[in-house]
């Protein structure tokens, strides 16, 4: 079932998906201990690394979802897959972001893990950049998400525990040719998970930075140009929802996926001039 909550006229309102009552929550198995279930919110749920990352915590005990994307027929499909609440929105419009965050507090509980795994690209000389689709880049990587996170972490630090994962890129920490808003937006989140993670040392509440490579999503439809280079080879979905799980069970701080991807990152810091020139010459 569908609601719509009210908004003004101007603005499209968002869209809760309910499940059915019986499926709302995991069910324990009888005789386990009487723990708590955590709730998991994860944006950017419709598709890509955030479906796959619904999915691959719906199949856990023990956790309550919330799901939230732009594409509402997507996104139920997902709940439906996952026994989860979902709650369809545009993020970046004004106001919709206290709204999923209260929707959340009142159907689920207290946040006690956010993903944030919505993210939008654009491919091409910046010269070429529509103004329109930088602000949409900025907005959606990088406003949307801090907002979100503002706004769920006083309950975490208050609970003493909790953790925020946020969806990075290779882009943002090698940049990328032809991608320069997209490799600042990346960028900007990167260094916002190092910021945060030092202010809560001591709360109880942890910070990861999942950097994947290439991943084989409908992104690169979406931005308008094809991956077409042979290397990296893209990973699919599921392999950064996997690393998200354990970096959640193992409290990691930052994670690369595939692993290897830490090799360039630590070229470009120790000779950043080498690493130019390659970049250069390799794109």
């Amino acid at each position: 079932m569908v609601h719509a909550f009210s908004r003004p006229r101007s603005v499209p309102g968002p869209q809760v998906v309910a499940p059915d009552a019986d499926r709302a929550r995991p069910r324990r198995p009888v005789g386990a201990p009487d723990a708590r279930t955590r709730t998991a919110l994860v944006t950017g749920a419709s598709s890509g690394i955030g479906a796959a990352v619904a999915r691959g915590l719906g199949g856990e005990d023990g956790w309550r979802l919330v799901l939230t994307g732009r594409d509402p027929v997507r996104l139920r499909q997902v709940a439906d897959d996952t026994s989860a609440t979902a709650f369809a929105a545009d993020l970046t419009l004004p106001g919709a972001d206290r709204q999923l965050a209260d929707f959340t507090l009142a159907t689920a509980g207290p946040v006690d893990l956010l993903v944030a795994g919505a993210g939008v690209g654009w491919a091409g000389e910046f010269l070429d950049m529509p103004p329109h689709t930088i602000d949409e880049v900025l907005d959606v990587n990088v406003l949307a998400t801090l907002r979100l996170v503002r706004l769920v972490l006083p309950g975490m630090v208050a609970a003493g525990s909790g953790r925020v994962v946020l969806i990075g890129s290779l882009a943002g920490s090698v940049a990328v040719r032809d991608e320069a808003v997209y490799s600042a937006a990346k960028a900007a989140i990167g260094a916002f998970a190092d910021s945060l993670r030092y202010e809560l040392r001591g709360t109880g509440v942890g910070v990861t930075h999942v950097v994947p490579g290439v991943v084989d999503t409908p992104f690169f439809e979406r931005r308008g140009t094809p991956y077409r280079r042979s290397r990296p080879r893209p990973v699919p979905p599921e392999r950064v929802a996997d690393a998200v799980r354990s970096a959640v069970v193992r409290g990691r701080d930052e994670v690369y996926v595939p692993s290897w991807l830490r090799l360039p990152c630590r070229v470009r810091g120790a000779a950043p001039g080498l690493y130019r020139r390659l970049a250069a010459r390799f794109g």
